[in-house]
């Protein structure tokens, strides 16, 4: 036998080597890892929180590659939806457009800006109150927000069909109240997309 063969019985040292299996549940065992390095430390939250933030991460990457397929931002399908929303003629002013996107004046200028050099909403003074600019959706602006809005959706019911048609109605009901608790408890009522303004 080699000085470089391992001695019957014994162990390979290349076998300590071994990369060992990831945990089954990755969250959990953060959670068990903090109960024991730091007793009394209130886990609770980890089990919740830490796959909420881990899922908004996934789908916000998977949005901004089906945005990209598509050749459209996410502010700009944000703008395109809430006229779109709106129902015919498709026309508000900048004023409702920042209240309903939930963005500020400027960003809403911004995004008006882009969208009409890309032919897909007009600008108009408004009537009325002085200074009101009315926004609408053009007619490519029409075709881009109804094609986008069927991918992006059908990728993202897509994407949960791992959950049963009674536990996504009970984890939207759960989502909502989580929500709308926190939102309460923070003072902070503004919704919009992940990583953006």
């Amino acid at each position: 036998m080699t000085a470089a063969d391992p001695s019957p019985g014994r162990t390979h040292p290349a076998a300590d080597l071994t990369p060992q299996a990831a945990p089954a549940d990755p969250v959990a065992a953060i959670a068990a890892a903090w109960e024991r390095e730091r007793p009394g430390t209130p886990v609770s939250s980890i089990g919740i929180v830490t796959p909420i933030w881990r899922l908004a991460k996934l789908l916000g990457d998977d949005r901004r590659r089906v945005l990209a397929r598509a050749g459209i931002d996410a502010a700009t399908l944000d703008l395109l939806s809430v006229l779109r929303r709106q129902g015919p003629p498709y026309t508000l002013s900048t004023r409702e457009l920042g209240q309903r996107s939930l963005v500020t004046a400027g960003a809403v200028s911004q995004r008006v800006a882009r969208a009409e050099r890309e032919g897909l909403v007009t600008r108009a003074p408004g009537a009325g109150r002085p200074r009101t600019v009315q926004v609408t959706l053009t007619e490519a602006g029409h075709a881009l927000v109804e094609s986008t809005v069927d991918q992006v959706l059908t990728r993202e019911a897509d994407l949960l069909t791992g959950l049963t048609d009674a536990q996504q109605r009970e984890l939207t009901e759960l989502l909502r109240l989580l929500l709308s608790d926190v939102q309460r408890r923070l003072g902070d009522d503004r919704i919009t997309h992940v990583g953006q303004e």
